[in-house]
């Protein structure tokens, strides 16, 4: 099935009308220190604000799209798939709040995630950052920052770069600790520059705008990154899903790599870091 320009602009001012109906909320529980829960282990935190943020958003989306299935961070898959209103079904893949470990201590660095797939595609999707209420926003029509074209470009080499990365976290120590650490390793020795900021999806859209370069995690879920990775394609800079199965699709994968337009990946440590193909071997 194929989603057209107009329908995917439409679906994308969907998402952005259901990711800002949760600013006023997140704004006000901003360093208020909610309680915090956990969901698998102490490193996956989860708040009374990210269920409430996810309800408002699935209101909006059942509103807008009646019909269309919504996968959420926190309520799973909820709907029935069918809605016609962009030539084919929808699924919205939803994080409520991408971050919640720095939303929860106050760290200003957390976003909202909604993105759209039809046909096993992305077509449609944004993310806002309600603590300066940015809403970036892609369409198979280009990508914004609050209305304005944003491209993304920025260092061409590990130098003069930054990095952004999650990696490794608990659960890759604990899998293999010399491996991840020398890993680590390479991109602090490489890289002028390396951030763990805490937001994939928030840190994906600051690739596509060309305020990070290059944002690296083998361990993600696909709401965290359905929007974020049309973001960066349709600002010129290049997304790689690492991990999925042959066939599926890139948001399912379980890792990416991502970076600026122009930036020098055959030359970038990144590519042993990640576990890409050596040049010349059929990368």
């Amino acid at each position: 099935m194929r989603v057209d320009v107009p329908a995917s602009r439409e679906l994308a001012g969907i998402a952005e009308l259901a990711a800002r109906a949760t600013g006023d909320r997140l704004r006000a529980a901003f360093r208020s220190r909610p309680e915090v829960d956990t969901k698998r282990d102490m490193h996956d935190p989860v708040t009374e604000h990210d269920r409430a943020a996810e309800e408002t958003i699935r209101e909006v989306l059942a509103k807008e799209t009646p019909g269309s299935v919504v996968v959420g961070e926190e309520g799973g898959a909820q709907g029935e798939q069918g809605v016609q209103g962009a030539d084919g079904d929808i699924r919205w893949y939803v994080d409520p709040i991408d971050g919640t470990a720095n939303f929860a201590v106050g760290l200003p660095f957390f976003c909202v995630s909604i993105g759209a797939v039809a046909g096993g595609e992305v077509v449609a999707g944004a993310v806002y950052d309600p603590v300066r209420d940015e809403m970036f926003s892609a369409s198979l029509g280009g990508a914004t920052c609050d209305g304005e074209r944003i491209q993304s470009r920025g260092a061409g080499r590990d130098a003069t770069a930054v990095v952004a990365t999650s990696y490794p976290n608990a659960r890759e120590l604990a899998a293999d600790r010399a491996e991840a650490l020398r890993r680590f390793g390479l991109m602090v020795d490489a890289f002028a520059t390396l951030r763990r900021p805490g937001s994939a999806a928030l840190t994906l859209a600051h690739v596509a705008a060309g305020w990070t370069d290059v944002a690296y995690d083998p361990s993600i879920n696909a709401w965290d990154v359905t929007a974020a990775l049309l973001l960066v394609r349709q600002a010129g800079g290049t997304y790689l899903p690492l991990g999925g199965e042959p066939g599926a699709p890139d948001h399912e994968a379980p890792g990416y790599l991502a970076h600026v337009g122009g930036f020098d990946l055959a030359g970038s440590v990144m590519r042993e870091v990640a576990g890409l193909p050596a040049q010349g071997s059929g990368a």
